[in-house]
């Protein structure tokens, strides 16, 4: 297996992304998915995904925050260094995400277009003390699962309908309709009205759509 970057760099990628996601979470106040989204904007995550070691070990979880907010904020008004970092949840979120993206490879980017911060954080209860390896397996099958097409998108193509004529046909919006393929909405908490007429109009029943 090819990994993003010798391995040399992993512990401490790992000890200063879970630093930097323990601080930015827990002093500045900064939802875990907004610092993902400044990494990302920065343009310090994809240094750090190909191991750049000034950002994988050179500098301290705090300083890697005050890189990337010197980078996407103005006049910010930075607390002090953070010096000793509890293992809290926000830590093993930045540290587990910083061990994926090692091992497979893959954008900052593309990990939170399918795994954002939030659902990790949901992780954490069961997987803080299991193997990295385990979260490996897991965050791959619920990204293989996110990216297989939806029930609705499944029988919609399989009738020969485009979103455009399923939403003309059955009243539901196009956007609603390109929400719900999308799994940007779940269709298992749609409005019953809502699934009875794509239902209807697609020729089967609601919980063929159901995920």
């Amino acid at each position: 297996m090819i990994y993003a970057y010798d391995e040399l760099y992993l512990n401490d990628a790992m000890r200063n992304l879970g630093e930097a996601f323990d601080y930015s979470a827990t002093v500045l106040k900064i939802p875990m998915d907004d610092f993902l989204d400044m990494f990302i904007i920065s343009g310090i995550a994809e240094q750090f995904a190909s191991g750049v070691p000034k950002f994988v070990s050179g500098l301290s979880g705090t300083e890697l925050v005050w890189e990337v907010l010197n980078r996407t904020r103005e006049n910010i008004d930075l607390s002090a260094p953070q010096i000793e970092y509890d293992y809290s949840p926000e830590y093993w979120c930045g540290w587990i995400l910083a061990f994926y993206q090692w091992n497979t490879g893959k954008s900052f980017k593309e990990i939170k277009k399918y795994l954002p911060m939030n659902e990790i954080y949901k992780l954490y209860p069961t997987l803080h003390e299991a193997a990295e390896e385990k979260f490996v397996d897991i965050a791959n099958s619920i990204l293989e699962r996110k990216n297989l097409p939806t029930k609705l998108q499944t029988v919609r193509r399989a009738i020969g309908l485009s979103q455009k004529e399923l939403s003309e046909k059955s009243g539901v919006t196009l956007r609603m309709i390109q929400q719900y393929e999308q799994r940007a909405k779940d269709i298992n908490k749609a409005t019953a009205s809502n699934l009875f007429v794509l239902a209807q109009t697609l020729g089967c029943k609601a919980e063929d759509l159901l995920e």
